[in-house]
């Protein structure tokens, strides 16, 4: 048997790298009880292999790959994993980081967890009702709350409102 660097790397921190781009290789909803539990392969019958690994072992996608950056109509955005309202259209701004972002939730609807790994303290944003991963918070955002929830396009969707 042959054994690789990546190999030797994932072996020894439990991180798959990809890039500059890793996943953790945990499940969120581990850590807690949720409303909405599936076991695991439930979850993977339910989701794309792109929402499960961001939704349920915290990936993350690339950079300037959803459809959901672009959004512009007035609408909400909802967990991929269980459709709990997560963002409102009109706290979504260009951040310019290449996800999603908002400066704040809707209440009650994303938890907020301490994120350690790769050798950096972050504030992992979790959907409140599946547990479902969904990305970060940084202190960095726009007015009113000075923060920016910077989200995964695919551990969501759209609904627009009617016009």
């Amino acid at each position: 048997m042959t054994v690789t660097r990546r190999g030797a790397l994932i072996a020894a921190t439990g991180v798959a790298a990809f890039g500059l781009f890793a996943t953790r290789g945990r499940s969120v909803a581990a850590a807690e009880a949720f409303e909405v539990a599936y076991s695991d392969a439930d979850w993977r019958a339910r989701l794309t292999p792109e929402q499960y690994r961001v939704l349920r072992q915290a990936d993350t996608e690339r950079p300037f790959t959803s459809p959901l950056l672009h959004e512009k109509r007035r609408g909400v955005f909802a967990c991929a994993g269980c459709g709990q309202k997560l963002f409102a259209s009109d706290t979504k701004f260009e951040s310019g980081t290449g996800w999603p972002s908002f400066w704040a939730p809707l209440a009650k609807a994303v938890g907020v967890g301490r994120d350690s790994s790769f050798g950096m303290e972050r504030q992992e944003a979790h959907c409140g009702r599946c547990g479902g991963h969904l990305g970060h918070v940084f202190d960095d955002g726009p007015k009113p709350t000075g923060l920016r929830y910077c989200m995964n396009g695919v551990a969501m969707t759209f609904s627009p409102l009617a016009a």
